[in-house]
């Protein structure tokens, strides 16, 4: 299998993927705590240093560059500073702007504070709800002028209200025209929130985390057999193709259509923070699909990228470098399945 997924570690460079989704600035606050308020019983920070991150759909994006690919990233910024920051974010790493659709609602920004690497403090500054139906119908336009240029798409849902019923089945409608006209297969893969699951009916994989599966299935995950029963009812819930359930530092459960459900464990050697962690894996999976991988070698390889981007903190990415590393490193034999 080693030998398997450092080849396909390598044909990953140069796909390209569509990423739809919700858009954050994940502002960090770095500093020190040396005492307590006198005002109130909370930690005083000095601040360090700030930073400005990509976030949401745009941390996907950014995984997917720094995995050797391109993105493209097609979902709503706000006519406002933290706009105009994210885009020079993109444009720093040399990514387009060209599916960005600039709307009424103010860009979402989550600023973390951290003192001696913990977080103290997160506050968000969002709107949510359902966009106005001239702001969607740019990105279904964005759909329809580009789709085909793509080897595959990812949904990144935070549930904010961008990712709709209409612009699914908008998306979905075209991917398949573009199939069925150029056979070849344009992988859907999803990280969802767990509101209204049908929107994602006729994708190809769901990368619920176990929080989320139990949500969607109503049924808590305490065992093998329950694991197993999850991932079930969400394939046949959503009418998807797979499901991988993330699950830590349990590694992860996957169910395609027809077969056994498999369970890889992690190769985590220590978790630092899991910002960002479904990011990295969604952008590892639909790049390993793109590829032509099979969903079991694709979720292995995802596997092992969160298994690397939680050992560092804040918004991080991994490279094909650092993937090569486990594989080629003394944990390599843990990308073994196990059948359930």
């Amino acid at each position: 299998m080693i030998a398997e997924l450092e080849a396909l570690t390598g044909k990953i460079s140069g796909k390209r993927i569509l990423v739809v989704g919700d858009i954050i600035v994940d502002h960090f606050v770095h500093g020190s705590v040396n005492r307590i308020s006198p005002e109130a019983p909370v930690p005083v920070v000095n601040v360090d240093r700030e930073e400005y991150l990509l976030g949401g759909g745009a941390n996907v994006l950014h995984n997917i560059y720094s995995l050797g690919a391109e993105a493209v990233l097609c979902g709503i910024i706000g006519a406002d500073p933290m706009g105009d920051r994210l885009q020079d974010l993109l444009h720093e790493l040399g990514a387009s702007t060209e599916g960005l659709v600039t709307g009424k609602r103010p860009t979402t920004v989550k600023t973390r504070v951290l003192a001696q690497r913990q977080q103290i403090v997160r506050f968000d500054r969002e709107q949510t709800g359902s966009p106005a139906a001239a702001t969607i119908q740019k990105m279904i336009d964005y759909f329809a002028e580009n789709l085909a240029a793509f080897d595959g798409v990812i949904i990144s849902d935070y549930y904010k209200g961008v990712i709709g019923r209409d612009l699914m089945e908008n998306l979905m409608t075209r991917v398949k025209a573009i199939e069925k006209q150029e056979g070849r297969m344009i992988p859907v893969v999803v990280d969802p929130k767990p509101g209204k699951p049908e929107r994602f009916n006729a994708t190809s994989l769901i990368t619920p985390n176990q929080l989320e599966a139990e949500k969607m299935t109503g049924m808590v995950i305490d065992s093998n057999e329950s694991l197993k029963k999850s991932a079930e009812i969400l394939l046949e819930k959503v009418s998807c193709q797979a499901v991988l359930i993330t699950r830590g530092a349990q590694g992860m459960a996957l169910l395609e259509k027809g077969r056994q459900l498999l369970t890889i464990p992690t190769t985590a050697r220590e978790v630092f923070d899991v910002t960002g962690a479904g990011d990295t894996v969604i952008a590892a999976l639909a790049l390993g699909l793109a590829a032509g991988a099979s969903y079991a070698d694709a979720a292995t390889l995802a596997n092992i990228a969160a298994g690397v981007v939680v050992a560092k903190v804040g918004t991080a990415t991994v490279t094909q470098e650092e993937l090569l590393a486990v594989l080629h490193g003394e944990d390599a034999v843990q990308t073994a399945f196990t059948t359930l």
